[in-house]
């Protein structure tokens, strides 16, 4: 196949969710809206699980992570459309959408591994609670969270070097409001096969075999539970998974949802609005999810704020 010109593109046009001047207010304010809510609520996370002794356990160290992987997950995408909203802008540099790319595929990738890593947790606690503290200890947690980071740089560095290798000609307008992977693989004018191939067998075999052992994981905690003899003993040990359960369902879901759609979609513009799903809404949600269902985050968060109300007054009295 006949590869596209020699000329070294600079940059790409990213035509975002839609393209109509009335609407560029409204899409501003809402993801400005967004974006402030998803950073604000898992850095509340993260100040729960870091000032609460109670919460210095495996689970809420993976949680903090999590929250930190979903900060820089959705500040790759939604401050570069914010920018391009405001400035009446639509181009990303070459090298910027590279990089753009990247970044967020290594956060992707980071909160599949992290929500595995969150999955082996739950199974240890529930079913071998006896040697829980002696098989998660730090070294582990620490080993665990080092590994998913490897994995997902490496990940995301093949994708990338894959992408830089390709020829692209003179359609260069993105139809959607970062440089997903897809979008910018079919504007490429050299042939792409061998580039199709890596990426899906590679994307697959990630996303099948963390699904796969997330569901045998609570496989052996849904056999577990059922074990114990009181319907009390049952609902606490399930309440320490039901919060996992909810994010790993609406990471998965959301996820899943949106490129099976994009296949039988022929409107990328569709696509990109249905990509807010995953992008922008999941890591939002994760903070309410943890919060709300869970008790020993809401403590933390109550005890964290009474100390800064009472905190308040006492530099102020010794001011006057």
């Amino acid at each position: 196949m006949e590869l596209g010109n020699d000329t070294q593109i600079s940059e790409f046009l990213l035509l975002g969710l839609s393209e109509e001047p009335e609407l560029q207010p409204l899409l501003f304010g809402l993801f400005l809206s967004l974006y402030l809510i998803t950073v604000c609520g898992n850095l509340l996370i993260i100040l729960a699980t870091i000032s609460d002794s109670h919460l210095h356990t495996p689970m809420y160290f993976f949680l903090s992570n999590l929250s930190f992987a979903d900060i820089c997950f959705t500040s790759t995408t939604v401050p570069k459309m914010l920018v391009n909203i405001q400035t009446q802008s639509k181009v990303i540099t070459y090298a910027g959408c590279i990089t753009q790319m990247f970044f967020f595929t290594v956060f992707a990738g980071l909160d599949v591994f992290l929500l595995n890593a969150m999955a082996y947790d739950r199974y240890v606690a529930i079913c071998h609670p006896l040697h829980y503290t002696v098989i998660m200890n730090p070294w582990l947690c620490m080993l665990l969270v080092l590994a998913s980071w490897t994995m997902s740089v490496l990940h995301s560095l093949l994708y990338s070097l894959m992408v830089s290798w390709l020829s692209f000609c003179t359609d260069l307008e993105i139809p959607h409001f970062f440089c997903e992977l897809n979008q910018v693989v079919r504007l490429a004018c050299s042939d792409a096969f061998l580039n199709d191939m890596v990426r899906y067998f590679t994307a697959m075999s990630l996303a099948g075999s963390s699904l796969t052992y997330v569901l045998y994981s609570y496989c052996k905690i849904v056999f577990s539970i059922r074990a114990i003899p009181s319907a009390q003993g049952k609902y606490k040990a399930f309440s320490t998974c039901a919060s996992h359960l909810s994010v790993v369902s609406l990471f998965y879901c959301t996820s899943l949802g949106v490129y099976l759609s994009a296949g039988n979609t022929h409107s990328s513009h569709s696509s990109a609005a249905a990509s807010v799903m995953y992008t922008v809404v999941t890591p939002m949600l994760n903070p309410f999810i943890y919060s709300l269902r869970n008790k020993a985050i809401s403590r933390a968060l109550k005890r964290c704020f009474e100390r800064e109300t009472v905190k308040g007054p006492l530099i102020l009295g010794l001011q006057n």
